[in-house]
């Protein structure tokens, strides 16, 4: 049996980050059906905080108006068709309904998560992405965050005493500044038992051809970076 451990740097306002978890995971399950005896590998993902804008606001905008500032209307709109046919493939809708912000506070609640068990943490970083991607949610706001790491499995009251006590915004900044100095400049990047790494949400395969290679001590994949924020 090998055990894989999964190092997901992410910010939960990046689309890619939100195909990347889905490919990750489809990767998974066609390791565990295809490799031989892969159902006994044990997988271990956790997630990295990252500020892909450390200058956001700290209250929630609508993306759609701070999105057209930066890229134009006509880009926009491109931008908009593409995520949302990339997004059906993976089986959810993209809305870019949402209110973009600071993710400090949503680092924040993920790393209270983080303390419950991989399992828990997945789920409220999977809860926290669905509801600003596809459930028009603020991620700045708490009562969004709250809602989002309940239905990760998370209690009502812990979630927001953790919040108003301002626990978690040490480790979230620190893992923040370990990923820049690791060079990351674009995100999700993954990690895959300390050596092997992915830059951006590449397609099954790459993911897959890397498990293998993580695996048997080989190489991995070798294509380009795939489709990053």
């Amino acid at each position: 049996m090998a055990n894989f451990n999964i190092k997901v740097i992410s910010d939960p306002v990046c689309p890619f980050c939100y195909l990347g978890k889905a490919r990750l995971n489809r990767a998974i399950d066609l390791y565990q059906k295809t490799y031989p005896a892969g159902k006994e590998d044990k997988f271990n993902v956790s997630w990295q905080a990252y500020y892909l804008d450390p200058t956001a606001p700290k209250k929630g905008v609508p993306v759609n108006e701070r999105m057209a500032a930066r890229f134009g209307a006509d880009r926009l709109e491109m931008m908009h068709a593409r995520m949302k046919k990339l997004g059906a493939a993976e089986g959810f809708n993209f809305t870019f309904d949402g209110k973009v912000g600071h993710t400090r506070d949503a680092h924040r609640a993920i790393q209270l998560a983080k303390t419950k068990g991989p399992e828990v943490e997945n789920a409220v970083v999977t809860s926290i992405m669905k509801s600003y991607f596809e459930e028009g949610g603020d991620i700045t706001s708490w009562d969004t965050i709250v809602d989002s790491a309940v239905r990760g499995g998370l209690a009502k009251e812990e979630v927001k005493k953790w919040l108003e006590e301002g626990k978690g915004g040490e480790e979230v900044d620190r893992q923040v500044e370990d990923a820049y100095r690791m060079g990351v400049r674009g995100v999700p990047h993954f990690v895959i038992n300390d050596k092997y790494e992915i830059g951006g949400a590449q397609d099954v395969g790459e993911f897959l051809e890397t498990l293998v290679a993580a695996r048997e001590g080989g190489k991995g994949a070798s294509g380009q970076d795939g489709l990053s924020c």
